[in-house]
């Protein structure tokens, strides 16, 4: 199984590669430069010197015109000895009069090509004197008149101290570039290792998240990547524990809600088999059994519709109706428990108002927020509707006076399965998913709900939709 290169050792081949390039770059670079330099400043040595001898001998051949080639050959040594040089002393027409080196090819010949050149311009370039020389130097020659004749002066150096320049200056660079790169390397590797310390801190609290450990904390580092990072798994674990909470706090909610009605339809139909329930009951208890019944498939509606909303499964069918239209017949329907409380209707007398959203959808909602007003409305009290256009949005309002909401309940009434104590007692039918399902259809739609209550006065329910023209 191939694990894989880790991050260390990947950042470190990297590094290590960027600074061995970089040094062999800079060598070679330095190397030109240097040997460009080298050579510059040897042709300047050499032109100088040959200057300089050639105006002192052709001072000798002026002040003693019989007598002046020993003294020329003690110049030509001197300047030799001064520049590590050779010097050779040839007349017009190139025979060598005087050189600084051994006695051999005195007399001899240098090339009318080279004097030529002399002759032209300053001379420079690497020759070997027409195969005066063992090997290739650098040449440079002056033209002088003395008495009458011209005369020629040139200096020659071996190219071979290029090569031990070369040489040296190699061994230099190499013996400093090592040390500065081991010095770099054991930089990069603790730098390396410093940086990849976080990640494999971040590791390992992943790892405990993934065994269900949502109290996992991330530290905080000085890194803005890692920071970022670290909030980041931060703000998922702690998104992780919620949903975990939600998710246990589903399972028993639903495993309450399943059992109560399930034990009593288990106990009613055992009392019914066994006899424990007199004939004259039965009916009484088979109508219990059937409110539990329809109880059980409220919940499992609901809670189908709540997992298709949350799934994206269900498509919002969107068409053009009036509101108010869908309000009077979920009115109607609850006509006897309306008159039985003696509630007061009031805002109905509104022109129609036009939605454009699924007309299903929001007669559920309308449904759900009439049914909880009506559960909670003090007898004689009122329910209120409200309809207001703002923009491309229609805000309604179903507000029912009565005990209210305290602040604790207000941010609660839309959780699935949550039912206020007052709730609990008044309706032992509700399941506590009506809200949120109610919640969830306007999110479906992009709009917006909210509650607002003022304990021992009223609650009010206000949510918003798409307006459509009449």
């Amino acid at each position: 199984m191939n694990k894989g290169r880790s991050i260390f050792s990947k950042y470190f081949v990297i590094c290590s590669a960027v600074i061995l390039i970089s040094f062999i770059c800079l060598g070679a670079v330095l190397l030109l430069v240097s040997s460009r330099y080298f050579i510059d400043d040897k042709k300047a040595l050499l032109k100088k010197n040959c200057d300089g001898a050639a105006h002192e001998i052709q001072q000798v051949m002026l002040d003693d015109p019989s007598e002046w080639k020993d003294k020329a050959s003690e110049i030509m040594k001197e300047y030799a000895m001064g520049c590590n040089a050779h010097f050779i002393l040839c007349d017009k027409n190139g025979r060598i009069l005087e050189k600084t080196y051994g006695s051999d090819h005195v007399g001899a010949q240098v090339s009318e090509d080279m004097l030529e050149s002399i002759n032209e311009n300053d001379y420079y370039v690497y020759d070997n004197f027409g195969g005066l020389s063992d090997e290739t130097s650098h040449v440079c020659g002056v033209k002088f008149s003395a008495n009458g004749p011209d005369y020629y002066i040139l200096s020659s150096a071996a190219t071979s101290e290029d090569n031990d320049y070369v040489y040296n200056l190699l061994e230099v660079f190499g013996i400093s570039a090592v040390i500065v790169l081991i010095i770099a390397l054991f930089i990069v590797y603790f730098t390396t290792m410093k940086l990849t310390e976080p990640v494999k801190e971040i590791a390992a609290l992943s790892k405990k998240i993934g065994k269900g450990d949502f109290e996992v904390t991330f530290p905080e580092y000085d890194i803005a990547e890692f920071k970022q990072l670290s909030n980041a798994f931060n703000e998922m674990a702690a998104s992780l524990k919620s949903y975990d909470t939600m998710r246990n706090s589903f399972v028993a909610n639903v495993s309450h809600e399943l059992r109560t009605p399930m034990t009593s339809i288990g106990g009613f139909v055992d009392g019914l088999l066994d006899g424990t329930i007199p004939e004259a009951k039965r009916n009484e208890y088979l109508r219990i059994i059937s409110s539990e019944v329809h109880r059980l498939t409220r919940l499992v509606r609901s809670m189908l519709n709540l997992a298709k909303i949350e799934a994206g499964e269900l498509e919002p069918k969107m068409e053009k109706f009036s509101v108010i239209e869908i309000i009077v017949e979920t009115l109607m329907t609850f006509e006897n428990r309306i008159e039985e409380k003696q509630i007061e209707i009031r805002g109905l007398d509104a022109p129609r108002v036009w939605l454009y959203a699924d007309e299903g959808l929001v007669h559920q909602v309308v449904y759900n927020l009439i049914e909880n007003a009506i559960k909670f409305v003090d007898k004689g009290g009122y329910i209120e509707f409200g309809f207001n256009p703002i923009g491309d949005r229609t805000v309604i309002s179903i507000k029912n006076s009565g005990e209210g909401l305290s602040e604790e309940e207000m941010p609660l009434v839309f959780d699935r399965f949550y039912k206020t104590d007052k709730s609990r007692g008044l309706d032992a039918t509700g399941v506590g998913l009506g809200l949120n399902i109610v919640s969830s259809i306007i999110r479906l739609h992009g709009g917006r709900i909210m509650v607002k209550s003022v304990k021992g006065e009223y609650t009010e329910f206000i949510f918003t939709l798409e307006s459509a023209e009449p």
